[in-house]
């Protein structure tokens, strides 16, 4: 890992800072206050941002202009910058796509046909299970590196695909090897139960038990994760499994979240006595649980990655949670069965034509209230003093374009903590020029 220097961006044409005197997560029409400032400056300094204001003014700074030729200054030619996106739902510990899965679905196969024919999930678990970790670490370190050039700086990364004590802990420790290669953030998350593995089926309980009683004691001792996940559906694990795995979770200190109203509706009321970080899909919720949800700290974590990837018409109603209080985030949920894709302005612009979301709120969904999802956003997802320094260099005239280029990659720059990493292909058309010790980059 680099390390971190003085870096000054100026020049900034659009500096959403996501600013807010909310303590808590956007909600409603806060959710599209963006803090703009125009031709802007940012300081950041060891790691963190020391300073936000207008360009000219960052200039007339004695201390900036003592310290100026130790400083990094990155001029960002009038371009967006934002705080780096907080992807708070990922699954990035797999080997191969499931390309079987994928041309399946395309010819119409249901989930037990795709299944026989190699794919699915089971696939996914035998390649983890038979990779070793450095092949692992590898895979898990590329994924994290792209992100950042699509503007990420901070992933929650869960396990998932083991579904062995096993082969989950190594996936957990896979995750902190690479965790510790990137200059980014990485929130690790235990997600034994993903799915009841084949030599379980039929004995769903039994498993339960065992990822209770074995897997959850080995993660938190190993001080492995942060959080909890379970995939609480139709076809995976139950509201009194899920519960069951909750009260684990608080028994061992880890916090909880879940997979919750993908594939059918799940009361949410016995959940939220948990406290759950977030809930995440929710596509199919009651209308009656949406005051409990809007009053509580839990996040409901959207990802139409899935719902687009898996050819779906229905996707989940944004509108309906913003106009009830509901805090809404953004993620990519990245994995090879159901949405291969780690770019989180594509996750906007999906959000933007499939959801009805603006592109301020989309925005705000994938910045700070992604960090509220991973309870972080003391640290992230805002551009303030104080704060980690994580942002992201557009090259965009104004923020509406970001979700608006889908399928392209408009991220010039990604600094993680206080590290410029993640230059896009455009680097070949950078511009440098040394003043002593001082290296301006003009894109």
């Amino acid at each position: 890992m680099r390390k971190m220097s003085a870096l000054l961006l100026v020049n900034i044409g659009q500096l959403l800072t996501l600013r807010s005197a909310a303590d808590g997560p956007r909600r409603g029409a806060s959710l599209s206050e963006l803090g703009i400032i125009q031709d802007a400056a940012v300081l950041c300094l060891g790691g963190k941002i020391v300073s936000v204001s207008a360009t000219k003014d960052a200039l007339r700074d004695p201390w900036l202009k003592k310290n100026r030729k130790n400083i990094i200054e990155i001029d960002c030619g009038g371009r967006v910058v934002l705080p780096g996106f907080v992807d708070s739902h990922t699954h990035p510990v797999f080997m191969q796509p499931r390309l079987v899965d994928f041309e399946k679905r395309i010819s119409g196969a249901n989930y037990e046909e795709i299944a026989e024919a190699g794919g699915g999930i089971r696939s996914s678990i035998d390649g983890v299970r038979k990779a070793g970790k450095t092949a692992l670490t590898r895979k898990v370190s590329a994924v994290l590196a792209d992100m950042a050039r699509h503007g990420t700086t901070t992933v929650e990364a869960k396990s998932g695909y083991g579904l062995s004590v096993e082969s989950e802990l190594k996936s957990l420790e896979v995750i902190r090897a690479a965790a510790r290669e990137w200059p980014g953030t990485v929130v690790p998350t235990f997600l034994g139960a993903h799915a009841v593995p084949p030599e379980y089926r039929g004995r769903s309980q039994e498993y339960v038990d065992l990822v209770c009683n074995e897997m959850m004691p080995a993660v938190a001792r190993r001080k492995l994760a942060q959080f909890v996940d379970v995939f609480c559906d139709h076809g995976a694990f139950s509201a009194e499994e899920a519960a069951q795995i909750f009260i684990a979770a608080e028994e061992h200190g880890l916090a909880v979240r879940a997979h919750l109203g993908q594939l059918s509706e799940t009361r949410l009321g016995p959940l939220l006595r948990y406290r759950p970080a977030s809930l995440d899909h929710m596509d199919y919720v009651n209308d009656a649980d949406l005051p409990a949800l809007a009053q509580s700290d839990t996040v409901a974590t959207l990802v139409p990655g899935a719902n687009y990837f898996l050819g779906l018409s229905r996707y989940p109603n944004a509108r309906r949670f913003i106009e009830s209080g509901v805090a809404v985030a953004l993620a990519t949920d990245y994995n090879p069965g159901s949405s291969p894709t780690l770019s989180m302005p594509m996750a906007m612009s999906l959000a933007c034509t499939h959801m009805k979301m603006s592109p301020a709120e989309a925005i705000a969904a994938a910045t700070i209230n992604g960090a509220w999802a991973l309870r972080l956003a003391s640290r992230k997802g805002s551009v303030e003093p104080s704060k980690d320094a994580d942002l992201a260099v557009f090259d965009v005239g104004d923020y509406g374009e970001i979700p608006y280029w889908f399928g392209a990659n408009r991220c010039l720059l990604s600094i993680m903590n206080g590290v410029p990493s993640g230059i896009s292909p455009r680097e070949k058309n950078v511009r440098k020029k040394r003043r002593g010790k001082n290296r301006l980059q003009q894109f």
